[in-house]
C-alpha cells in the first residue's frame, strides 16, 4: 500500500520539504556508521541535544570505534559520562561494546531483531540504528513522534499504556511505506522537536494545520494523553568533607541505589530536614569543632527529589575506613567520576 492509498501522502511529502529547509546539521546525521549512531542515540536518551553534542564529540574523539570503547576501563567511561546522568546507560554501553567487539568481530548486527538482543538497546534505539545505518523500514517512536502523531490524528489513547506503542508503530509504518526510512524518522523527530513542540507549538505557521485534527478540534494542548507521573520520593543527603583541599575520603557507590559505580564523600541520610548537625550525626560522632554547612542544593531525578547538603568537618578515620572510604589526593580525585550534584565541591573548600 502506498502513502497515496493510505491517505498520508500529503503529510509525508510536506514533512520532507519542511525537513530539508529546517533540519539541524547534527554530526550523527552525516554518518551511516552503526557505532556512531548508537553512541548518539544512547547519549541523547534523557539528554537535550544542546547538552549532548559536546559529550558526543568528545566521546567519538576518545573512542572512535566499538573496539576502542571495549578496551576502556569502567572508571574512564564513567569520567567521560560525568554530568550526563542515568549512568546505567554508560554501563550497558560498555557491556555491549565488549560483546560486539569480542563476540561479533566488532561488527554491529544488521537486523532490527538482532540489534534488540544487545544490552541497553530497546525498540527505539534498534529502530534508529536499523533505519539510519542500514535503511531498514523501522519507525522510531520517541516522545516527539508520539506527540506529532497524537496531534495530527487527534488520538485519545494514553501513550503510557503498553498497547499504545503498537498502534503508533502501525500508523508510522503506513506513513513510511515507499519513502526513505532514515529521512522519514529524522524528519518526524525534528518536526516534533522544532515545530510541534510540547508547549507553545507553532501551529499558526505549520504546513499541516489545516489538516491536523487536534488543531481543528482545539485539543493540541491535551495531546498526547499521558498518565500523570507518580509522586517523587524526597531524600536528604548529607556529605562530609574535611578541611584539606589536597585530600578527601571517598568510596565507590555500590549497586541497588542511585549513582552505582560513582564516587562519593562520607554520607549520612535523613528522611526529614534536620534542624541541626546533632540530628545527622550521633553525639559520640560529633567532632570537637562541630561542622560548618558549606552549601545546600536541590537535585531532581526522575522519581526522587534530593536535598544535598555539604558539611565541612572531621570524622573518625577508623570508622570511615571500616565503611570502605579511602583517602585520595586532589590529583586522584580529578580522575574519579562523581554524581552531578557533587561537581564543583572543591571550589567550595
Amino acid at each position: 500500500m502506498t502513502n497515496l492509498e493510505n491517505g498520508n501522502e500529503l503529510f509525508v511529502r510536506s514533512l520532507f520539504s519542511w525537513y530539508l529547509k529546517h533540519k539541524r546539521p547534527l554530526p550523527w546525521r552525516k554518518t551511516k556508521d552503526p557505532y556512531k549512531i548508537w553512541v548518539s542515540e544512547i547519549i541523547l536518551q534523557q539528554t537535550r541535544i544542546d547538552q549532548g553534542m559536546d559529550y558526543y564529540i568528545a566521546f567519538i574523539n576518545k573512542w572512535p570505534d566499538v573496539a576502542s570503547l571495549a578496551r576502556a576501563t569502567e572508571d574512564e567511561l564513567m569520567k567521560a559520562w560525568e554530568g550526563l546522568g542515568y549512568y546505567n546507560r554508560a554501563r550497558n554501553m560498555h557491556q555491549t561494546a565488549k560483546y560486539v567487539s569480542n563476540e561479533l568481530n566488532a561488527q554491529f548486527p544488521k537486523t532490527y531483531k538482532d540489534l534488540l538482543r544487545l544490552k541497553g538497546i530497546g525498540p527505539y534505539t534498534a529502530a534508529a540504528i536499523a533505519s539510519f545505518a542500514y535503511g531498514l523500514p523501522h519507525p522510531v517512536v520517541d516522545g516527539n513522534v508520539y506527540r506529532v502523531i497524537a496531534r495530527i490524528k487527534n488520538l485519545e489513547m494514553d501513550i503510557t499504556k503498553p498497547s499504545a506503542r503498537s498502534i503508533f508503530v502501525g500508523i508510522l509504518e503506513k506513513m513510511m511505506d515507499g519513502v526513505d526510512p532514515a529521512v522519514f524518522n529524522n524528519a518526524i523527530m525534528e518536526f516534533g522537536a522544532l515545530q510541534c513542540t510540547p508547549r507553545n507549538p507553532l501551529c499558526e505557521d505549520c504546513f499541516y494545520s489545516e489538516h491536523c485534527q487536534a488543531y481543528q478540534k482545539n485539543t493540541v494542548q491535551v495531546r498526547p494523553v499521558k498518565t500523570k507521573k507518580t509522586k517523587k520520593r524526597t531524600r536528604y543527603l548529607h556529605y562530609f568533607v574535611q578541611d584539606k583541599q589536597n585530600e578527601q575520603w571517598v568510596r565507590k557507590r555500590g549497586p541497588g541505589d542511585i549513582w552505582p559505580g560513582l564516587y562519593e564523600f562520607p554520607l549520612r541520610e535523613t528522611t526529614t530536614k534536620p534542624k541541626n548537625i546533632s540530628e545527622i550525626l550521633p553525639a559520640a560522632a560529633l567532632p570537637k569543632n562541630q561542622a560548618q554547612l558549606l552549601f545546600s542544593k536541590k537535585h531532581i531525578l526522575t522519581h526522587q527529589v534530593l536535598h544535598i547538603h555539604l558539611w565541612l568537618t572531621e570524622l573518625d578515620t577508623r570508622q570511615l575506613e571500616n565503611e570502605g572510604f579511602r583517602q585520595k589526593s586532589q590529583e586522584e580525585l580529578n580522575q574519579l567520576s562523581f554524581p552531578r550534584p557533587l561537581h564543583g565541591i572543591f571550589e567550595k573548600l
